[in-house]
């Protein structure tokens, strides 16, 4: 490829490495990837991507993973976390080592990220001489041993295959020097914190690690301080929860009208041709929604964590490939996948965590792109609204709020009826009970709002919202009349809020009956005691704006050095003095008779303290400090099952000893499988034996170095070494027979030869055993007779 096909660089040629070098120097002030000191291969693969300036993630990571740092960093989706790890990697990898063992591991927590980090390892890394492998879990085992064999420089895995796969095996992780973590707070929260312990322990010491977070829960903290060596940690998430060309909608409906509500959206709302992404709580409704956008005439597919892995890739082709306008996806598509050219996410449930929000409503408006988040809302969700906005860090005032809206009542109600009309066919029972079943779950699975929303959503009216603007524009075009739009919202609000004064017993007041005139009769005994409870109810409204109104005239308004000398008195004087933290405080001597413990027994003179006396001081002047940067951006998630996790230090009363007795970590030494069933982390099922005996791999290796085969009767241990030198051998005999190294067909052709010939062996060698059997017989009956 020449030079002048790169956009945005010209590129000197690679024979002249002087040159390249002047021209890598005078690209430092445009804050390019070239100011970064690369090679020109990975420039060249960059830039082939279509990347030209990197992002203020990409600026500050870099330059430290390629000094050897340990980073733990946190920034928002869509941001380019994935180009941070695998620009430095390959940069470090540089060329390949075909007879050593793997020296870069990532590992992602769905198959759908792993998949795209692959790609995208081959896109950028496409003029770099490295070997990448993908190890999946639901795929075939007998393949992913044939890869590892192939000697791979880069391995991107799912951690619970992975670890399968180092247990089988028996690999040595010696040759990893760079692990990358993608989507770390994930990978904690799906259940893989055994899995990466586990892992972590396998690896060399002088390791690099870098994590990648969008959010940092405390399981990820303890696991930082535990597995990395002095981090440093960069936080981009600060200023932006969300993408800044980013449009959040919020549609207020009740819970029967969520599916109409969709309809009405993805009909009237989303723009023909474009794409939506549509998130629901489980998979029980997934297939619900598919059904009712099917009869919608809408076009759709669906993807969820149990489907099968080749119907899932095909799924995720359909949308990707824009065969279908609409994917319906669980949470598991809530991280890390990139969707080019999406437009639209809508939230069918409601998410439990602010955070879970953010990272939904991110598969959208992304590199710079618009994009647009409809979320329905409807009266089991609303404390949730208020958590998500404060998190946010912004305020909800639903009298000035203009993101959130009703669908006008004209549009509901036909798309309401057909959609009964769908649900009440009998095809569709058994999955419309399964989902209502799921969403009772859900809902009681859920983490639960905050206190301060429980009480401040009960005097907060959602009846008074007006239709959201879109539907306005869509049914009046650009002239939209808001006053007109109100006044049909207050006259239906007050239709709503309409209480009749009789009772269902005066419905005819001229009928004749015993229930009306005992009605009558009861309203007419307490009518005085209902208008004096009416009068005090409005005489107690007046006092309090009067009682306001006498509140702000008649207190005066404090001075600052009122309010600064009140601050001093009050508040200063409880104040220690800095020397007083770092002050022994002296015990109290206890007067016993024979016993006298005032005295200290520390040998203050020999005495060796864990830290330093001057340690508090160095951490505050600290530059970096992860610890204290941890803490004030950890994250901490209480959820109900994270409560019945073993903590350290628990007891339990022993009826057998008559005491309370430690208890033992259950999980201690144990992983979950893919099927969730814990089973010891050592545990070994044989497969990897099975396949090197059908695949006879030791036998060629072997045959190619004309060596004689291994017994079967006879353990054979492989080692790394032994695998190494074997290869060595090989690698010089094949050098030694042509001036070039064969191909891998050329390889497996020679292979299935050799089996070949040796198979003939085996045979002829049975039937020459056989004849000298029967010629030896013969001579032995002639010589008797």
């Amino acid at each position: 490829m020449e030079n002048d096909e790169l956009p945005g660089f010209d590129l000197p040629d690679t024979s002249n490495t002087s040159e390249w070098k002047d021209k890598s120097k005078s690209t430092k002030a445009k804050g390019g990837f070239m100011a970064m000191g690369l090679s020109y291969n990975v420039v060249k693969g960059i830039t082939k991507r279509g990347y030209k300036i990197p992002t203020p993630v990409q600026r500050k990571t870099i330059p430290l993973i390629l000094e050897g740092r340990n980073v733990v960093a946190m920034a928002k989706t869509g941001s380019g976390k994935t180009a941070c790890f695998l620009i430095p990697m390959l940069e470090k990898l540089k060329t390949r080592q075909a007879h050593t063992n793997a020296r870069a591991l990532i590992l992602s927590p769905t198959r759908e990220l792993a998949v795209q980090t692959f790609k995208f390892i081959k896109e950028i890394g496409k003029y770099m001489d490295l070997q990448t492998i993908l190890v999946l879990g639901g795929d075939p085992i007998n393949s992913q041993f044939q890869a590892m064999h192939t000697c791979p420089d880069v391995i991107v895995a799912t951690p619970g295959r992975f670890l399968h796969l180092c247990v089988e095996m028996d690999l040595k992780l010696s040759s990893v020097e760079y692990v990358v973590f993608d989507e770390a707070d994930r990978l904690f929260e799906m259940g893989f914190g055994e899995q990466l312990n586990e892992t972590l322990n396998r690896l060399p010491e002088s390791k690099q690690m870098v994590m990648f977070s969008a959010t940092l829960p405390k399981m990820l903290v303890d696991f930082a301080k535990a597995g990395l060596n002095d981090p440093v940690l960069i936080r981009l998430d600060v200023d932006s929860k969300i993408p800044e060309k980013l449009n959040m909608k919020f549609v207020h409906i009740r819970p029967d009208e969520r599916y109409s509500a969709l309809i009405c959206l993805l009909k009237y709302i989303v723009m023909e041709g474009s794409q939506t992404v549509v998130f629901v709580a489980t998979q029980h409704h997934v297939e619900l929604v598919s059904y009712v956008l099917h009869q919608a005439k809408i076009t759709n597919t669906f993807i969820y964590s149990s489907m099968d892995p080749s119907a899932r890739k095909i799924n995720t082709a359909r949308f990707r490939l824009n065969k279908v306008s609409v994917l319906i996806v669980t949470d598991i598509a809530a991280r890390g996948i990139d969707i080019p050219q999406l437009d639209y996410v809508v939230n069918v449930h409601f998410p439990g965590k602010p955070k879970l929000f953010v990272h939904r409503v991110g598969r959208c408006a992304r590199a710079g792109r618009n994009g647009t988040a409809f979320s329905l809302v409807s009266t089991d969700d609303e404390a949730h609204l208020l958590d998500l906005y404060l998190f946010l860090n912004r305020t909800f005032d639903i009298n000035k709020a203009t993101e959130i809206g009703t669908v006008p009542p004209d549009l509901l109600e036909d798309e309401h009826e057909a959609v009964l009309k769908w649900l009440a066919n009998q095809h569709i029972s058994g999955v419309l009970n399964t989902a209502t079943n799921a969403y009772k779950k859900y809902l009681s699975t859920r983490p639960v709002a905050s206190n301060d929303a429980n009480k401040r959503v009960k005097s907060i009216n959602f009846n008074m919202l007006p239709a959201l603007r879109d539907f306005n524009e869509y049914l009046y075009g650009d002239k939209v009349d808001e006053k007109k739009d109100v006044l049909h919202v207050t006259l239906l609000s007050k239709m709503q809020n309409y209480r009749p004064t009789g009772t269902i017993f005066e419905l005819n007041p001229h009928q004749n009956s015993a229930q009306c005139e005992v009605m009558k009769n009861k309203r007419l005994a307490h009518s005085k005691i209902i208008e004096n409870f009416q009068e005090n109810a409005q005489q107690a409204d007046v006092v309090r704006h009067d009682m306001a109104d006498m509140m702000e005239n008649i207190l005066p308004k404090s001075s600052d050095k009122e309010i600064s000398s009140t601050f001093s008195n009050v508040v200063s004087e409880r104040k220690r003095n800095i020397d007083e933290l770092y002050e022994r405080k002296k015990k109290k001597k206890k007067n016993f008779k024979k016993l006298k413990l005032g005295k200290s027994t520390r040998d203050t003179e020999n005495y060796i303290p864990y830290h330093s006396s001057d340690k508090h001081t160095e951490d505050g002047l600290a530059i970096n400090s992860f610890e204290r940067q941890a803490q004030n951006a950890e994250l901490s998630i209480s959820t109900n099952t994270q409560e019945m996790h073993y903590r350290p230090g628990q007891k339990k009363w022993d009826r057998i000893k008559k005491k309370m007795v430690s208890v033992e970590n259950p999980k201690a030494g144990k992983i979950r499988t893919e099927s969730g069933i814990w089973i010891p982390a050592t545990y070994k099922t044989g497969r990897y034996a099975d396949w090197k005996e059908k695949t006879k791999t030791e036998d060629i290796l072997h045959q190619e170095m004309g060596l004689e085969a291994p017994k079967r009767n006879e353990e054979i241990v492989t080692t790394q070494w032994k695998r190494h030198n074997l290869k060595e051998e090989v690698k010089k005999r094949m050098k030694g027979n042509s001036g070039e190294m064969k191909t891998p067909e050329q390889i497996v052709r020679e292979r299935l030869r050799l089996e070949l010939i040796k198979n003939r062996e085996r045979v002829n060698k049975h039937v020459k055993n056989s004849n000298r059997k029967r010629t030896a017989k013969q001579q032995k009956q002639r010589q008797r007779k």
